[in-house]
């Protein structure tokens, strides 16, 4: 028997009648109303489209991902950790710089001209070296130091110059203070070769020696012994060199054939350090060095190098634990220092030997007029036409 609510009126039930809460035909699933039985909204469900959830609805609730805003947070965030890596490595790397010439104890210096001079010496420190490394590298036992090469580069806006001073340069001896004394030593005229100034009073008199006897002024100091020397080129993973010539050095250890190689550690510092093979002697060790060196820091300052952490970190903590330099060197002065004999590497500067006019007695005598030029156009900034002649 059907039930028939108390509360119905005329007509309940019955479709398409006008009758009832469900006037004409609309039927009950699509009325925009509420119903009477539970008071749930019968034309909407909360939450989506049924099973198939609010994609086969049609609708979807969430959210599209903001990829404009995910891009700019990942840049952001990259940028700062670069950042603050590279503050870091900064004060790491200048910490570990060993700043113990100092340069305001040189007397009656020249002024200073336009671009940077650095004097860079190459000692023959065995300092913190073992028994087993003095074998291998060929350095021998001797006590102290002396200076085993030395150079002015010259890093100005007509590009880099690098200038070899031959060790057996025959120089002046002016008055100097003592570095360690505070003493003043006058002048006598006395000449002797330009190495005794550094085993006599050490990187300042060397300094006050040079700058007297070009009237050039040298602006900062950088000093690299043999075993700091080896390491950083190892340190690289060597270092690719065209020799043009095989030659041996039994004194220095060399043995190289003719062509392109890489050299490690022991080896360059055997190539730099030859001097027995070349008839010139000293003079063709210069340019060795000269090539070397520049090969050297082309590779250092190389993209390979410096955004390679792995390559980075070893190459500074090689070079800074035994590179010495003057009181005001900088980490930015170091590495425009190493930019600048890329330069030199790379063909934008020259390399040339102080010029001379002869050896008198074992000494190199300079060219006074070439070296006057010389300094002229260094000190003005000009581009260097002097020649060595060799």
């Amino acid at each position: 028997m059907p039930q028939v609510r108390r509360d119905a009126g005329p007509g309940y039930g019955r479709p398409g009648t006008g009758a009832g809460p469900y006037r004409g035909s609309v039927p009950p699933q699509q009325s925009q109303g509420y119903d009477d039985y539970d008071g749930y909204n019968t034309g909407q469900v909360y939450g989506g489209g049924g099973p198939g959830g609010p994609q086969q609805g049609g609708y979807d609730s969430r959210p599209r991902p903001n990829w404009g805003r995910r891009i700019k947070w990942t840049v952001l965030t990259v940028v700062v950790v670069v950042a603050v890596a590279s503050v870091a490595t900064y004060f790491w790397a200048d910490g570990k710089l060993r700043r113990e010439v100092d340069l305001s104890k040189v007397i009656d210096r020249p002024e200073a001209g336009d671009g940077t001079n650095y004097l860079i010496v190459g000692s023959d420190s065995r300092e913190g070296m073992t028994s087993e490394q003095k074998k291998n590298l060929h350095t021998g036992s001797v006590e102290g130091k002396r200076t085993d090469s030395m150079m002015i580069l010259h890093d100005g806006s007509n590009g880099p110059t690098l200038i070899s001073l031959p060790r057996d340069s025959g120089v002046e001896i002016p008055s100097f203070v003592g570095s360690q004394s505070g003493k003043k030593y006058p002048g006598t005229g006395r000449r002797t070769k330009l190495n005794a100034a550094y085993a006599e009073d050490g990187p300042e008199l060397l300094v006050r020696t040079i700058e007297y006897n070009t009237k050039l002024h040298i602006d900062h100091y950088v000093e690299i012994g043999f075993a700091g020397f080896a390491n950083i080129v190892d340190a690289i993973g060597g270092v690719e060199l065209d020799i043009p010539k095989a030659f041996k050095d039994k004194d220095s250890g060399s043995d190289f054939q003719a062509g392109k190689q890489t050299l490690n550690g022991s080896q360059a510092l055997a190539f730099v350090r030859a001097r027995k093979a070349f008839a010139t002697s000293d003079l063709a060790r210069t340019k060795n060095q000269q090539k070397f060196l520049a090969a050297l820091a082309n590779q250092a300052a190389s993209p390979g190098t410096v955004l390679n952490p792995f390559q980075l970190y070893p190459t500074l903590g090689a070079g800074l634990d035994t590179l010495i330099v003057d009181k005001d060197m900088s980490l930015w002065s170091l590495g425009n220092m190493f930019f600048a004999m890329k330069g030199v590497n790379s063909g934008e500067g020259t390399s040339l030997n102080m010029p001379m006019s002869g050896i008198t007695n074992g000494f190199v005598m300079w060219d006074k007029a070439k070296v006057q030029q010389l300094v002229q156009q260094l000190n003005n900034d000009e581009k260097v036409t002097v020649t060595d002649g060799n």
